[in-house]
């Protein structure tokens, strides 16, 4: 006989557990402890089972009879709905540790790892790793296959409403790789930030300020000489402008690197945007300046330190604090804007090869046959390009006069 709501309800418990059936192998199991609780008795291959569909009275009469008719439906095809059952909890734990958050942190691990081989520089790799920390707070901590393209895009939208344009695009990109990477595990069946396109106010491009005009640069110079601030951050202001590597690199710079008595210092692939390692010769004032440092710092671990704690660099905006603390806007000079200095003027004078020029300041040359070549044909330019142009900034810095550049003769 069937079972009705009122029968279920009115069913006390006894000192035993008993059934009350309802049909098709339908039951609700009665505890002692007044629990009750639907089960479901079928075969399959010859085996008799059991299946738990809930307790009542959170699942009523009605929602167990379709649960019942579903399993019923999975045994007809074959399938055991207790089996199914299990692998649907498994699936929810696998989806329930492979959130945003996990994977990002997985993502960024192997990118950091990856070394030489196309994976993150340190200053990079921290950078990327702030801007995904962004997003924890809002898909974080959403199994990665539940978000969609509305999900990433409400997140960073709360990065744009902001401000930080550039921030907020470099995020995206960074989300798509996490979610490309999902894909590519087999956690993901596809990108949901392809459909994101031209979906964020594009941020306007703006340049790195930087003195170019030598006299200008003399000024500069001479400021940097009278900076009363940190006495790290002086010579670093100091050795910028005669080294001229980007300011991640100057920032990471490690005693074990530099050989100053042979005047040399190398910089590791891992450390280079181009993923390649840099060779920079060193001027005899610049030696004179890693030697004051090093009385500071050395002989061990970073050159520049952070004030708090020498396990660390200094910070990405302490070059840039210094040139502000001399009166330097941000559209007049910045840490990178030492590098645009030396371009300019080096091409300027004429004096030297353009691609000994372009390989002083590391950038690359996607001929990997023609950047091994230069590398090799303009070493001896290059060192004696650093001590002439380590020589020039002192005539800039003393104020003597600087006559126009001669015109340069073709190559």
């Amino acid at each position: 006989m069937a079972l009705t709501d009122i029968a279920i309800r009115n069913a006390k418990p006894g000192p035993k557990p008993f059934k009350l059936a309802d049909g098709g192998g339908l039951h609700l199991l009665v505890t002692p402890a007044g629990g009750k609780l639907w089960r479901l008795k079928y075969r399959i291959a010859g085996s008799e089972k059991q299946l738990a569909l809930g307790a009542y009275p959170a699942i009523g009469l009605s929602a167990a009879r379709k649960r019942r008719d579903e399993a019923r439906a999975m045994i007809a095809q074959g399938n055991d709905p207790a089996r199914e059952k299990q692998r649907d909890k498994a699936r929810a734990r696998l989806q329930a540790a492979d959130t945003f958050k996990a994977i990002s942190a997985e993502y960024c691990a192997k990118r950091r790892l990856d070394g030489g081989k196309g994976g993150w520089a340190p200053a990079t790799a921290a950078r990327s790793e702030y801007l995904l920390s962004q997003l924890n707070s809002s898909i974080g901590p959403v199994p990665i296959a539940e978000i969609g393209p509305a999900d990433v895009l409400a997140a960073i939208r709360r990065i744009e409403a902001k401000g930080n344009l550039e921030s907020a695009k470099r995020t995206l990109q960074l989300a798509g790789a996490v979610f490309r990477y999902a894909v590519a595990t087999a956690r993901l069946r596809s990108d949901p930030t392809r459909d994101l396109r031209g979906a964020l106010t594009a941020p306007t491009v703006t340049h790195y300020g930087a003195i170019t005009d030598a006299k200008r640069a003399g000024e500069l110079l001479r400021a940097i000489d009278g900076y009363e601030g940190h006495g790290l951050t002086k010579l670093a202001l100091q050795i910028s402008p005669h080294v001229f590597v980007r300011p991640g690199e100057l920032r990471h710079a490690d005693w074990s690197e530099l050989d100053l008595d042979g005047a040399l210092w190398i910089i590791p692939a891992e450390k280079m945007k181009m993923r390649r390692p840099h060779h920079v010769p060193l001027s005899r004032q610049a030696v004179d300046l890693f030697r004051q440092a090093r009385a500071v710092s050395g002989p061990n671990g970073y050159v520049f330190p952070s004030i708090r704690s020498r396990v660390r660099p200094m910070s990405e905006n302490t070059v840039n604090g210094g040139l502000r603390r001399l009166g330097y806007a941000s559209d007049e000079m910045t840490a990178h804007g030492f590098r645009a200095m030396a371009s300019t003027l080096l091409n300027e004078s004429g004096k030297w090869h353009p691609d000994a020029i372009e390989r002083a300041l590391a950038h690359g040359d996607t001929d990997k046959v023609r950047a091994a070549y230069h590398r090799g044909a303009h070493w001896k330019e290059r060192v004696e390009m650093a001590q002439w142009w380590s020589d020039f900034l002192d005539q800039l810095r003393r104020g003597g006069e600087v006559v126009s550049f001669p015109e340069r003769e073709a190559v």
